[in-house]
């Protein structure tokens, strides 16, 4: 019996979508858009330090195929180390597959020698292929190098950490989405009270968004130092 297949929302949160991710680089969402869409025939590699959205666009992209009709598919490379091969094996088959968290199995041989194939496998296919990893290919430690001259043909994309401007977009962003009030005083006691990544950000909204609605409290200062504690703002 066929498994019935998840609904977008449910593979894909909402709150990952190309349009949704502020701050990307010049040109960079209309190139993420193309090979979501299979305008581009493409392999693309997004780089950036932790925390700097490289997930969230994964994920995107492939939310963009899907709602395009075409079939998508994303693997964290971090929870396949040591069997990458296992989890590659028929996804070539999918027409856009995103690979996130390169530098999480660099240095592993087999692994290498796993992507190094399923690379050429979907290029074979005619395919799209977009990678992840915290540094440029360069900079991975890969041990294989037809891996390496691989990667290096593909598109670059490098995020950039949030300045505080887009630290206190994303947080107004986000809230408004989830129907969260956070008024000015609020936004700015969150602000000097979560890290500078998106995924602070994130846990730190999704928390407020469950215990604002058990509360059934707006988000003010004290409500927020109530939840939160003052001890996260000498952390």
């Amino acid at each position: 019996m066929n498994t019935p297949q998840l609904p977008l929302s449910l593979r894909y949160p909402p709150d990952q979508r190309l349009q949704t991710y502020l701050g990307a680089p010049p040109a960079a969402l209309a190139q993420l858009r193309a090979l979501a869409v299979g305008a581009v025939e493409d392999w693309l590699y997004i780089s950036g330090t932790a925390g700097t959205g490289k997930t969230h666009l994964a994920l995107a992209v492939c939310a963009a195929a899907e709602q395009a009709g075409r079939r998508a598919i994303y693997l964290p490379l971090g929870a396949a180390r040591g069997r990458v091969g296992e989890a590659l094996e028929g996804l070539e088959q999918h027409d856009l597959i995103a690979l996130d968290g390169l530098d999480l199995v660099a240095g592993n041989r087999d692994d290498e020698i796993a992507l190094f194939d399923f690379h050429n496998r979907v290029r074979a296919a005619g395919h799209a292929l977009l990678y992840t990893g915290r540094m440029l290919p360069e900079g991975l430690g890969l041990v294989l190098p037809d891996l390496r001259s691989r990667l290096g043909q593909c598109g670059r994309i490098s995020l950039q950490p949030l300045t505080e401007a887009g630290r206190a977009e994303v947080l107004k962003a986000r809230a408004q989405r989830r129907g969260l009030a956070l008024d000015g005083p609020a936004l700015e006691w969150l602000l000097t009270r979560t890290g500078r990544d998106l995924g602070s950000l994130v846990s730190v909204l999704d928390r407020l968004d469950r215990e604002s609605l058990a509360a059934k409290r707006r988000l003010t200062v004290p409500f927020l130092r109530n939840v939160l504690g003052e001890a996260e703002g000498n952390g």
